[in-house]
């Protein structure tokens, strides 16, 4: 059994001061992570608290499982381990460069011939 805490369903506007200060009446708290959305900063409704050990950790459960904090009911069980992510079809390098591997750049490979670049359109027509 793990010593690692998922805390669901909190209140918007619950702090980790606030958690800190609810979950060390169970025992020594070694962490504990509040999510916050990238976009807002404003934190997503859950926690993960992690304890010294295993049997502070069951009797968080015991003791705080269904507790009502700032007008929600608490649901805390153990964390489980995240599933590993599929692989990302461009390489996983977090920004998009138009390009994979079964289409052409851009919107180009949609059946028919590929118009190219206008750098490519005006060489031609220079040539002429």
């Amino acid at each position: 059994m793990s010593s690692k805490l998922f805390v669901g369903n909190l209140e918007f506007s619950t702090t980790r001061e606030q958690l800190d200060a609810l979950f060390s009446e169970a025992g020594t708290i070694v962490d504990l992570f509040l999510p916050s959305d990238r976009a807002t900063g404003k934190p997503r409704g859950f926690a993960f608290v992690e304890f010294a050990s295993e049997t502070e950790a069951a009797a968080a459960i015991q003791r705080f499982d269904g507790y009502e904090l700032n007008g929600r009911t608490l649901r805390v069980n153990q964390a489980e381990a995240r599933a590993p992510r599929p692989p990302r079809h461009d390489g996983g390098s977090g920004s998009y460069s138009g390009f994979t591997p079964d289409r052409a750049p851009f919107g180009g490979g949609g059946g028919g011939k590929s118009k190219g670049s206008r750098r490519n359109l005006r060489a031609k027509k220079r040539s002429l």
